[in-house]
């Protein structure tokens, strides 16, 4: 499930990887406003992904370790997005930063749908490109596109 956020402030963003999916979010939440956006990424060379008008920060580590969240700010953040190709990375990161450092808004990437039902045991927002992919295909075949 979805939920939408009405926000009238700044915000401060920590995104979890930065291939495709995290450099594109990285992007649009840098231009769109003036949040403050952090992404965390075990590979510089990821790092590519973002614009040059980028105007947040990187950091090149694991999110795993608790001092990397810790540099990050997580304990001024107010959203920890999780957009790895991993699964159990997501849901590990999403975790503690929810149940260690308190973060209200947390959500994940879920490549597995079938894994959704462990995020919801742990009060975690989930977003499954792979499910809402399969949605709109349906959509398109069902229409007769």
């Amino acid at each position: 499930m979805i939920k939408r956020m009405v926000v009238n402030k700044d915000q401060y963003i920590i995104i979890v990887g930065c291939g495709r999916l995290g450099g594109y979010l990285a992007n649009e939440l840098s231009e769109s406003s003036s949040n403050s956006v952090v992404v965390i990424d075990k590979n510089a060379d990821a790092f590519e992904r973002l614009n040059v008008s980028f105007s947040g920060f990187t950091i090149e580590a694991d999110a795993l370790e608790t001092d990397v969240l810790i540099n990050a700010k997580i304990n001024k953040a107010d959203v920890v997005v999780t957009t790895t190709n991993h699964d159990n990375v997501n849901i590990m990161v999403a975790q503690i930063a929810k149940s260690i450092f308190g973060v209200g808004h947390v959500i994940a990437r879920l490549t597995d749908p079938s894994k959704e039902k462990v995020y919801e045991e742990l009060n975690i927002e989930t977003i499954s490109p792979t499910a809402l992919s399969a949605i709109e295909f349906k959509r398109i075949i069902m229409e007769g596109r």
